[in-house]
């Protein structure tokens, strides 16, 4: 039925801080920053990967009121979003470093998980980003969390 994901959108709370952060600082690109009059349309994406575009929106109108605008800056401010964003990297390392040496905030340093390792950041303004460097799996596009032991596999008796 789908064929990909073309958007998606975190909360920000100043969109030139946010496009500083997210272009000079996290090296993406701007790929829309258009003023459409009720709102400011301003969309980064991965360098070359026009199409897969996040959206740094402003809460409010027209999509909210002042009272729910006020609670999702609140919710922002603190961190209280969840995971808002996920990048891949072929060197989380030489990543980590950069973006370390740029004054990033570090939620999580490099850390190796059955998927790969990876590292938590946070931008400006709150929000919780991650980003990955895949373990290679030679034959497997995507990875699925290691089965759970049982008693049987476990080499326990259960006795």
């Amino acid at each position: 039925m789908y064929n990909g994901i073309n958007m998606s959108q975190i909360f920000v709370l100043d969109q030139d801080k946010a496009r500083d952060f997210y272009v000079n600082t996290l090296g993406l690109e701007v790929s829309n920053d258009l003023d459409l009059g009720f709102m400011r349309w301003l969309t980064v994406c991965v360098p070359g990967q026009k199409g897969r575009d996040i959206l740094l929106e402003l809460p409010g109108p027209p999509a909210m009121d002042e009272e729910t605008t006020e609670t999702v800056r609140e919710l922002v401010s603190k961190g209280a979003t969840g995971f808002t964003l996920g990048l891949t990297t072929d060197n989380i390392q030489k990543t980590f470093e950069t973006l370390k040496a740029r004054g990033v905030e570090f939620t999580q340093e490099p850390t190796t998980h059955f998927y790969g390792t990876d590292i938590g950041i946070r931008d400006p303004f709150g929000n919780n980003l991650r980003i990955v460097q895949r373990a290679e799996v030679p034959g497997t596009p995507y990875l699925d969390p290691p089965a759970p032991k049982t008693k049987a596999s476990s080499g326990k008796s259960g006795r």
